[in-house]
């Protein structure tokens, strides 16, 4: 008896004169079998008979990005966000992996009870891959390895008020115990479970409130001096401390103080698995162009002045800040105070998901970065962070079929109606951004085209 005939799947060609890989920008064909990358090879190389070829010409194909920080909020706060219409949102964008926070969702993800319900609530709804984080918080160390076995790709813990009663804030007595636990945590294929820290600690917070009790809530200022830096210098100690003493592989999110650099640095030069990642709104917006009343910009830690943007850009580059991830934290729009544009009411977080690699590109295009710089800070790096390396991230044999057809010189002024996050409330409506997404693919298939999801719900949970 013969055995029988492999019959291989059809085999879909992608290819371009610009194609980011790890070893720069150049003419290439990217060969998709399965989902996969089978090759890259030669432009010229478009395979045999069968294979089916799209010939982007000039614009360019970089994978899709990794976005690790967007709080999708359902289930329990769907009227904020969803896993539907922010996976959509990231199609449209050219975000084909991202990972869930674990908080603003009801129940919170801080137990293996609570991870169920959120992948639960996923699945079927999702047009791009999604992973989870896990959280830390207090009375909840007997859960974290059993999480980690369950499948989240790290946890996530605030050291000041979280703003949802919830997800609780843990301090250095309850934190590091919990990091110990942590430390010797591996995904399968050996990569380490991260810690991502808020860091921001109240004691500088608590110290200025006196002071602007008085002051005008609709004044940007007003807000700005209620987070001082100083918030951010104390918990990157706190958390550089605890790494030390634990060994722990922690990350510091959206990190916004430029005076806490330094710590970082030193960090880095200590040899210590500690990392820090950076925003777009961060990297876009500056304190003195925000106008009073004006809350969709409210976040914490807050966007600070233009001097501080600038020494952001500089880390970046260097390698201290090592990822740019958005930080989606999206709200009903009557949370955000909008009619008294109240900053001390206003619910904090800025959305922008889908505009987040245009806005990148916009400033790094602007300070003489290439797409290379993008693709390290928003695909590879980040991929890494969350255990993701080898399958998602870079464009090369092995790695899923996501990629991003990319147009880096046109212009686009963000309009609500282009908006696909659930509400059309954001700080970027009316900004001039360069860099379009012309079309998403995810694991070989295009999702999204010209600002339209094309096929939905083929994401996979992570």
């Amino acid at each position: 008896m013969q055995p029988p005939i492999a019959i291989l799947a059809p085999m879909r060609v992608i290819r371009s004169r610009h194609v980011v890989t790890p070893a720069g920008i150049a003419p290439a064909a990217i060969h998709v079998r399965d989902g996969e990358i089978e090759r890259v090879a030669a432009w010229d190389d478009v395979g045999g008979a069968g294979s089916e070829l799209d010939d982007v010409d000039d614009l360019v194909i970089m994978p899709g990005v990794v976005d690790t920080h967007v709080h999708l909020n359902e289930p329990g706060r769907t009227e904020w966000e969803g896993f539907s219409t922010a996976t959509s949102a990231a199609a449209v964008g050219g975000i084909t992996t991202l990972v869930d926070m674990p908080l603003n969702s009801i129940p919170p993800t801080t137990s293996r009870e609570g991870f169920a319900a959120k992948r639960g609530a996923a699945r079927g709804q999702c047009s791009v891959d999604v992973g989870f984080w896990g959280g830390v918080v207090p009375g909840n160390a007997g859960e974290l390895a059993g999480m980690v076995a369950d499948g989240v790709r790290g946890f996530k813990c605030f050291l000041v008020d979280s703003g949802v009663a919830e997800f609780g804030w843990v301090d250095e007595d309850s934190l590091g115990p919990a990091m110990g636990i942590l430390a010797p945590l591996r995904h399968v294929g050996g990569t380490r479970v991260p810690l991502l820290v808020h860091a921001e600690v109240i004691g500088p917070i608590d110290a200025v409130a006196a002071s602007l009790r008085d002051a005008n809530p609709r004044r940007y200022a007003t807000y700005l001096a209620s987070r001082p830096p100083e918030a951010e210098e104390q918990a990157i100690e706190l958390a550089t401390r605890l790494c030390r003493a634990t060994g722990a592989r922690t990350h510091i999110v959206h990190h916004s103080a430029a005076s806490a650099l330094g710590r970082l640095r030193d960090a880095r030069i200590e040899g210590l698995p500690l990392s820090a990642e950076t925003c777009p709104h961060y990297l876009h917006f500056v304190a003195e162009r925000i106008p009073d009343g004006a809350t969709p910009f409210k976040c914490a830690p807050p966007i600070r002045d233009a001097a501080n943007r600038e020494a952001l850009w500089a880390a970046l580059a260097e390698g201290v800040l090592e990822l740019v991830a958005s930080d989606h934290s999206p709200c009903s729009p009557n949370l955000k105070a909008l009619e008294h544009g109240d900053f001390v009411a206003a619910w904090g977080g800025v959305s922008g998901l889908q505009l987040a690699l245009s806005v990148v590109w916009t400033e790094a295009h602007a300070r003489g970065h290439t797409l290379v710089d993008v693709v390290r800070w928003m695909c590879e790096r980040p991929a890494a962070l969350a255990g993701f390396t080898g399958k998602k991230g870079a464009i090369a044999a092995g790695h899923d079929a996501d990629l991003v057809v990319f147009d880096p010189a046109a212009l686009q002024t963000v309009t609500p109606e282009g908006i696909h996050h659930r509400h059309r409330v954001t700080p970027y409506a009316g900004e001039r951004l360069r860099g379009k997404v012309i079309a998403t693919y995810l694991r070989g298939t295009c999702v999204a085209r010209d600002g339209v999801v094309v096929a939905g719900q083929l994401g996979e949970l992570l």
